[in-house]
């Protein structure tokens, strides 16, 4: 494909998207529907649409209107490329530029945050707001969890080399590296197969290094997904490990994931079974907000009845997952969100509810720490 009939495509796609289709869906109903598209050629779309989506609020101004068409111009604007050299009308290219005009984007049209949550955000963030809403604009790195318990970083990174991966340590936690280059190898890597590295972002690395493991601990990970943080948790210490979800689907890969590790981990419908766990995880739904950088369509699919939903979920599963931490066990409670109403008011709350519960830790991140947004609380039974 050539560059303007990609950027043809993701006009089509994006006209998908806001129309109302999930955008994982959108782009594979193309790619199934557009077979004569390379890998390169899906790469490039897939970029051109998460970059419109992550920006979709000042593309839209300067492109003058919220549609496919509208995002890519206002793209194009935004790059500094004149739009006439990609809407020609010829051949694949998108139809020729007509009277379209555009403005620039102010204040929050420019940070391409929603309205309706501008002030829970400014509330949360500070003097961080704005420096925040301009890293979501941009996409986020590509990380990987080296397995500590079978390599070390620089072994680590030696093999990724020699594979035509570059990579490099990051700062926010000891099995963290941040990928520099040919991040699209990284799948079919000897080094990712045998399980040596996983893909985990930084942020959510350094929430498991902030967890007090240690060997024989019984740990549960209650809103357990794929599985990323339940493996790092085993790389760590030697864990009598279980992982549950509300969704068990999201978990059909963790049982082979975590043979690729080389560790053991227990799946379980019925964590009340288990009398007591010295350690709950409780990673549980939330915004997105901290990475909206990697689901941008979430930003702009959130309203307040959802949010207000999704704050509801939290507390449940932080009074379902209680009673079965034991004495002097913890609770960690973790999102990925930058909303103090998810975050330190949640905590606030579960402890106003019960009794024989204090906070004992606690970390905050922000995209400006070079990762995903993230936080954790642990709190510690009596």
């Amino acid at each position: 494909m050539t560059p303007v009939a990609r950027h043809a495509a993701a006009i089509e796609v994006l006209d998908r998207i806001l129309s109302g289709t999930p955008a994982e869906q959108a782009l594979t109903n193309w790619g199934r529907a557009s077979r004569f598209a390379g890998s390169g050629d899906r790469a490039a779309l897939r970029d051109l649409v998460f970059q419109a989506l992550r920006c979709r609020r000042s593309y839209a101004a300067l492109g003058g209107g919220e549609t496919g068409r509208g995002l890519i111009l206002g793209s194009l604007r935004a790059e500094g490329i004149d739009p006439a050299s990609v809407f020609t009308g010829e051949g694949h290219a998108p139809a020729a530029i007509g009277d379209e005009p555009g403005h620039a984007p102010e204040g929050l049209e420019a940070l391409d945050c929603p309205d309706w949550l501008a002030p829970q955000l400014q509330a949360s963030l500070g003097a961080d707001f704005a420096p925040v809403m301009q890293a979501l604009r941009h996409r986020a790195p590509v990380f990987l969890r080296v397995n500590l318990a079978r390599l070390s970083r620089e072994e680590a990174l030696a093999q990724l080399a020699a594979e035509g991966i570059g990579a490099e340590f990051h700062h926010l936690a000891s099995s963290a590296l941040e990928v520099t280059s040919n991040a699209r190898k990284i799948q079919n890597a000897t080094t990712y197969l045998d399980g040596l590295v996983e893909l985990q972002d930084a942020a959510s690395q350094a929430v498991v290094a902030a967890l007090p493991l240690r060997d024989g601990m019984r740990v549960l990970d209650h809103c357990a997904g794929g599985g990323g943080k339940t493996l790092a948790m085993a790389a760590r210490a030697r864990l009598k490990l279980y992982a549950h979800d509300a969704s068990p689907g999201r978990m059909r890969d963790l049982t082979a994931r975590a043979t690729r590790a080389g560790v053991k981990v227990a799946l379980t419908d019925n964590p009340e079974k288990t009398k007591y766990y010295d350690l709950i995880l409780t990673d549980v739904p939330c915004s997105g907000s901290g990475s909206w950088r990697r689901d941008p369509q979430g930003k702009w699919a959130l309203d307040a009845a959802r949010l207000a939903q999704i704050q509801q979920v939290q507390a449940q599963i932080m009074d379902r997952a209680a009673p079965m931490v034991a004495p002097g066990g913890v609770l960690a409670y973790a999102t990925c969100s930058l909303l103090h109403s998810e975050n330190a008011a949640q905590v606030a709350a579960f402890l106003a509810r019960h009794s024989g519960w204090r906070q004992t830790g606690e970390l905050r991140l922000t995209p400006l720490q070079g990762a995903d947004g993230f936080y954790l609380a642990l709190l510690t039974r009596a």
